[in-house]
């Protein structure tokens, strides 16, 4: 906590003084730190005055507890001080002063002596010179203008300190020192001064202080010892010098501009970010910020049974005050969360959440535990028939605002039309309905890419990689058209496309008409060039595992492990093991490390013959069919002259159920249209082939979430004219029909009627389908300065401006099922600020447009 000093008269100069040169005409009032003045009066001859104790309560004819009204562009700071008649003393009530709470008013040569008492101490100390004020002293003095109200009724003060009045440097201090947020502030008064307040004579009022109304004082005090260098609230009575009292000032413990109201950051509880989120957008409204820091509770419902009984309102309105507190760093938004679970139980316990659900229900809640509308009349709503537009959207919302009638319908809620078209009869039923926000889709985009890789199966080519761009809601038969063309396939070929994962097929892309939104990005893809005509001819489909070894307790171990591709070919007629052999290894070719690139391959030479992998069948029978692992002699014994193990499997690979045995026949029952075959690679086998280029395989798409910009952008005007574009209801949205009367699938049209002054636009960024969920990663290009819905709003002769300002944006970075919130308010100004959890920091306005960007927060501003 800073300090500031103020002087009851406009005489407040400070020439270089010493103690010659000060006399008792000094009429000046210092407020000074309560035990620098207690330590100096106690230990020496000062003015032994008792003092009237003055203390700040939470009540005050100014409106409530002590607060900062701020609306963004004006601060006041509105307390009041209450006179303890019982404790009319010198202050022997127990230790005080030493959380720099406690204060005193001290008059000129008070100030003076303890200044020298001091001056003094430290030069018996140190060994110093004779005393005298010098500049050191003087720079730490500065005037306050305040103004006081006499309240007779309550015997207090009222005090206001306003930014109007002051220099702001002055004023950010006084917010420093006279929050009462967290401690009790108490000030005495030995200067004797502050009884004249209350007399009713006013001619006995001192003649420096100057009455501004029949009630208001204004006054100026001198603020000594309470200079922004001191570093320690907390630190021990003994170092309570004038510089090392109060507290050094800063945003979230990061950001150090001193006086910042309302940049304060809010602590993560765990995964409560989806929450501070919000809660930092609508602590930056303006309208609302005025509301919650003043007189509130007022206006709290406690009959409303759609209420909360008004918990939910003054637990965010605390929360709001904690936020714009001066000198607030972080908060820690415990009780709010609490509440908000108790009466929303979907955002109990710490999963994470979505910050555009818990905004609905905090705007939803805040507006019914503050309904000024005590009792809801019944109010039946008419079809609009052949009247006007314009009386039946007065109609609708006057019955509206006979039921709701809050401070978030007045800055939050405004109005549009629906019109509905049965599809039969023609029937047109229109009504004029509220909205608190607008969800807006985002459009398709033209393109996606994807990314797939391309496998021979006849050996002669490695395997590649393709991007290529489908249409959005495109189907398979897009896909597989899209990479024909990339690949340039030959007439005579087609594409089999299936997913691979943990090294085997999943599934196989097989339906021409089945939609892409079933593949994900994070899906890898592998289309197999076969030959036409095949159709009838089975595959097989080759999983590999491969012997690894590592450490474990000290002791060398192995054991087998999948990886790699699966590999796919055609065969017209097999007879034996082989054959299966022979395909496989035509299969390889393409993964094969040249000759001169082994370091041990005396066995190269018998690579493509069938006795290699003859030797290995009794040695490790008894490995493949029983344990999973093996000591290193084991295995070293076993795979000794390096060769492949052949064995039928299931489509998972995961059971030997035969071996396949070279030149024996294939146990098999019947002709399978697809054959799964395992082989087990030995360690000397796998330094012969390129096996990271059998296993790389992409994602289909890899986002790049620090990227400023994806590929593609949308207009946020796009998106509000897919909003209000006409469109069929859905089959689970039917709407009943009075003239069919019957549910008929209706034709839908939304039209802005008329605009709230607080406009939120919800993007929506998740869908969700039958088989999947997924976040579009879209960048929405949205205005900052102008948002012009001149051309949107059906309601021409509305006097109220269509135009907006952005102020606060809801982000949310990564994934569907987790990812991260954070948000950027226009606070002060021209500048921008990252409130990420607990950290604030400031952030060029050119960094606010994202792909993260999720609600919107606009404020309706003057036409120019």
């Amino acid at each position: 906590m800073g300090a500031v000093a103020e002087d009851l008269s406009d005489s407040a100069q400070h020439p270089t003084l010493d103690a010659s040169a000060t006399t008792n005409n000094d009429q000046r009032v210092y407020f000074v730190p309560y035990r620098w003045w207690k330590d100096a009066q106690e230990s020496s001859d000062c003015d032994g005055s008792k003092g009237v104790l003055y203390t700040a309560t939470r009540g005050s004819s100014y409106g409530g507890p002590m607060k900062i009204i701020n609306n963004i562009f004006n601060s006041d700071l509105l307390f009041n001080l209450r006179r303890e008649e019982d404790s009319v003393q010198s202050g022997e009530n127990g230790e005080v002063g030493v959380s720099g709470r406690d204060f005193a008013l001290v008059h000129g040569e008070m100030w003076l002596q303890a200044l020298k008492w001091h001056s003094d101490a430290k030069a018996a100390t140190k060994g110093g010179k004779c005393f005298s004020v010098g500049e050191d002293d003087m720079a730490d003095i500065y005037p306050l203008q305040l103004r006081l109200s006499v309240f007779h009724e309550t015997n207090s003060l009222g005090v206001k300190i306003s930014k109007k009045d002051n220099a702001v440097e002055f004023f950010k201090r006084a917010c420093k020192i006279f929050s009462i947020e967290s401690d009790l502030l108490r000030i005495w008064d030995f200067s004797q001064q502050t009884t004249l307040f209350f007399l009713n004579d006013k001619n006995k009022i001192p003649k420096d202080c100057q009455w501004q109304s029949a009630q208001e004082i204004c006054l100026e005090l001198q603020v000594y010892g309470l200079s922004d260098s001191m570093k320690c609230r907390e630190g021990k009575k003994d170092d309570m010098t004038p510089q090392s009292v109060g507290t050094n000032f800063s945003v979230s413990g990061r950001f150090g501009e001193a006086g910042s109201l309302g940049l304060t950051g809010l602590l993560n509880l765990g995964n409560t970010c989806f929450m501070n989120s919000a809660i930092q957008c609508l602590a930056h409204t303006p309208k609302l910020v005025d509301y919650f820091l003043g007189d509130y509770a007022r206006e709290i419902n406690h009959e409303n049974p759609l209420g909360m009984n008004g918990e939910i309102a003054l637990a965010f309105g605390d929360l709001l005050r904690k936020l714009w507190a001066p000198g607030a760093t972080q908060v820690a938004p415990r009780t709010f969360k609490s509440k908000l679970a108790r009466f929303a139980p979907q955002f109990s316990g710490f999963n994470q959440h979505d910050s555009q659900e818990v905004l609905s229900f905090l705007l939803d809640g805040l507006h019914e535990d503050l309904n000024r509308v005590k009792h809801k009349p019944y109010v039946e709503a008419k079809d609009g028939d052949s009247r006007p537009d314009e009386e039946v959207a007065d109609d609708y919302w006057r019955y509206h605002l006979a039921r709701n009638d809050s401070i978030i319908v007045d800055v939050c809620q405004g109005q549009y039309k629906s019109t509905l078209v049965c599809p039969v009869c023609k029937k047109v039923s229109v009504t004029f309905d509220p909205f608190m926000y607008l969800s807006l889709p985002l459009p398709s985009t033209t393109a996606r890419t994807m990314t797939l890789t391309l496998m021979s199966t006849d050996g002669n080519a490695k395997p590649s990689q393709y991007t290529i761009n489908v249409p959005k809601n495109g189907k398979c038969e897009d896909l597989i058209r899209a990479l024909s063309l990339a690949c340039s396939l030959r007439v005579d070929e087609t594409l089999l496309v299936a997913e691979v994962y943990n090294n085997r097929i999943i599934r196989y892309l097989e339906e021409p008409a089945d939609s892409l939104s079933l593949i994900r990005d994070g899906d890898r893809l592998v289309a197999y060039r076969l030959a036409k005509g095949l159709d009838e001819v089975p595959s097989v489909i080759f999983m590999h595992q491969q012997m690894e070894e590592q450490y474990i307790h000290d002791k060398l171990t192995s054991s087998w492990k999948a990886f790699g591709i699966p590999l796919m070919g055609k065969f017209n007629d097999i007879v034996n093991g082989s054959d299966i052999c022979n395909l496989y290894l035509k299969l390889l070719t393409p993964f094969q490390i040249p000759a001169e690139n082994v370091t041990n391959n005396d066995n190269s030479s018998e690579r493509n013959s069938i006795e290699e992998v003859a030797g290995m069948e009794e040695s490790l029978s008894s490995n493949l069919d029983g344990n999973s692992s093996c000591s290193n002699t084991e295995c070293t014994g076993s795979t000794s002259d390096g060769q492949l193990q052949f064995y039928l499997t299931d489509e998972k690979g995961t059971v030997k159920e035969s071996k396949i045995v070279m030149n024996e026949p294939v146990k098999m029952s019947g002709v399978p249209r697809r054959l799964y075959v395992l082989i087990f690679w030995p360690i000397k086998h796998s330094a012969q082939y390129d096996t990271g280029l059998l296993s790389s395989l992409p994602e289909i798409f890899k986002s790049d979430i620090s990227a400023k910009r994806p590929q593609e952008s949308i207009s946020l005007y796009k998106c509000l004219e897919a909003f209000l574009k006409e469109e069929p209801l859905g089959p689970e949205d039917m709407w009943y029909c009075p003239c069919c009367e019957k549910h008929q699938q209706a034709s839908k049209k939304l039209d802005l009627w008329r605009l709230p002054e607080i406009l939120v636009i919800h993007l929506k960024r998740f869908s969700y389908s039958r088989f999947m969920k997924n976040k579009l990663e879209a960048y929405v290009d949205f205005p900052v300065d102008d948002f012009d819905l001149s051309s949107y709003i059906l309601y021409k002769n509305c006097q109220l401006s269509h135009h907006y300002m952005l102020y606060a944006i809801s982000n949310h970075y990564g994934s569907m099922g987790g990812g991260h919130y954070t948000a950027f308010v226009h606070h002060g100004g021209d500048r921008w600020y990252d409130f990420d959890d607990s950290h604030v920091h400031p952030i060029s306005q050119d960094k606010i447009k994202t792909s993260a960007a999720y609600v919107l927060f606009y404020r309706r501003v003057v036409d120019v």
